[in-house]
């Protein structure tokens, strides 16, 4: 036992650390490995004994090994046309479910073996405020006092109302395959519920989306996401846009989904339902209210460019702060917290934080879209190039998709950059280096693109933008 514990006589473990961090996920397992590295005495506390955090365990990566699996079946189904004939395809959904877990087992080791190559102390509990300077673990077992405290505790899922008292699924009962029901209703048509969706429609349901919006992806811009509805529509059963749900009851060994549709009542049978409405922040069961933290707008904590909270020895990071809530979001605050706890001068900028649907097609964007800057009115240049134009679409048959640039009209810096198309997850870095950067259309023209890749996009949007396109 290390000289910072110690008993207090009353049976419970007192330790004295410098810095706490509540939550192992991809925003305080790295904090905690940033601080470690910098010379911080730490202790990571998480109620799960394995790191990760939602994202590794039941959320981003389990979902992308599922979408893969699913991708790839549709490419072997699309390439008969191309010449490729695959008698008996089917999905082994014993072998799909080992895959996920054995993906998953590998990057939570990766990660504890980071944590212990650091020597990190880990508490396995939960963590809770007694006041500004102590924690106590599982309701007293164990009390640490703090001189500074990064709070990474995350958010869980939304649930319908107490009333439906059913069996229903959440994304993180979905991603673990449980069945895959001949009809699934999604409530919830936001990236979560469009995601598990196709999924399961790749594994045989017949899948009814029921979104309350107008459309899909309402943060998004409307014309990245025509394209990816266009597909979705084809691969789904159905969706309901304009949709309340309002009943959910049960019917034999399936159920009835009764929503408001426009003003028309229709009942929906299925043989699952899966709630995909949305996260709240974990911030209302950690005893904030022992403390002088400021919490704001939907519970989220209230903090400045440091992510420092009101008590200005204790930060927070992740989905409890206001913000997309996007694991690599938390991951650079967590490094802004870390350098700051040990006297860096570092801010956290939110102009360049890339986001990343994981549909068929995928949509990206960062920086400015045109849905802000026409609400806000900010002038802007635009040029789009569709992946019809580009013979690396062609070739493996995927046309469906563009990328769009938006520059300042008096400098030409690069301003906010969408994409929709195969794998543009995988080109949104690019467009996120670019405005980070505060580079110029002419920088990137300059920038030559290897031929023939889906990246070449960027090239010819950029020179659509600044009024020179070669292709157009």
């Amino acid at each position: 036992m290390s000289d910072n514990r110690k008993s207090s006589g009353i049976g419970k473990s007192v330790e004295d650390v410098e810095v706490a961090v509540i939550g192992a996920g991809p925003g305080g397992y790295i904090a905690a490995i940033r601080l470690a590295d910098l010379g911080k005495q730490v202790v990571l506390i998480d109620e799960h004994k394995d790191p990760g955090g939602v994202c590794l365990l039941e959320g981003c990566i389990p979902s992308k090994v599922l979408i893969n699996v699913v991708e790839l079946g549709n490419s072997v189904k699309a390439a008969e046309s191309m010449g490729l004939s695959v008698d008996g395809l089917k999905y082994d959904i014993d072998k799909l479910r080992f895959w996920t877990n054995t993906v998953i087992k590998r990057l939570t080791g990766n990660v504890r073996d980071l944590l212990e190559k650091r020597k990190i102390r880990r508490i396995t509990g939960r963590a809770t405020f007694l006041n500004n300077n102590q924690l106590t673990i599982n309701d007293g077992e164990q009390i640490v006092n703090f001189k500074n405290c990064i709070v990474a505790t995350g958010s869980r899922i939304n649930r319908l109302p107490s009333g439906y008292d059913l069996p229903l699924w959440s994304s993180a009962e979905a991603l673990k395959l449980p069945e895959i029901p001949e009809r699934l209703v999604v409530i919830g048509g936001g990236y979560i519920g469009l995601e598990m969706g196709l999924v399961y429609s790749g594994l045989g349901s017949k899948v009814t989306v029921v979104e309350f919006s107008k459309h899909l992806l309402m943060s998004a811009d409307a014309d990245l996401v025509d394209v990816m509805v266009g597909r979705c529509e084809r691969n789904l059963d159905c969706i309901k846009y304009e949709s309340r749900v309002k009943d959910v009851k049960k019917n034999g060994s399936g159920y009835i989904v009764v929503i408001d549709n426009k003003g028309q009542l229709e009942e929906i049978e299925s043989d699952q339902v899966l709630v995909a409405i949305g996260r709240c922040p974990n911030t209302d069961n950690i005893g904030l209210e022992n403390t002088e933290i400021k919490i704001g707008d939907r519970g989220l904590i209230e903090v400045n460019k440091e992510c420092r909270t009101s008590v200005p020895h204790i930060f927070a990071i992740g989905d409890i702060v206001p913000g997309h809530a996007l694991a690599h979001k938390a991951s650079r605050e967590a490094k802004v917290a870390a350098e700051v706890i040990a006297n860096h001068m570092v801010e956290f900028d939110n102009h360049a934080i890339p986001a990343v649907v994981f549909t068929d097609p995928e949509i990206a964007w960062c920086g400015l879209t045109e849905l802000e800057a026409k609400k806000d009115g900010i002038k802007y240049n635009v040029g789009k190039f569709p992946l019809r134009g580009l013979g690396r679409a062609q070739a493996i048959g995927r046309t469906d998709g563009m990328v769009k640039i938006l520059s300042d009209p008096e400098t030409n810096q690069v301003i906010g950059v969408g994409m929709v198309g195969p794998h543009v997850s995988e080109l949104i870095a690019e467009a996120t280096l670019a405005i980070q950067t505060k580079v110029t259309l002419e920088d990137l023209m300059v920038t030559i693109h290897p031929h023939p890749t889906i990246s070449e996009a960027i090239l010819e949007a950029v020179e659509i933008t600044a009024g020179v396109p070669i292709h157009k």
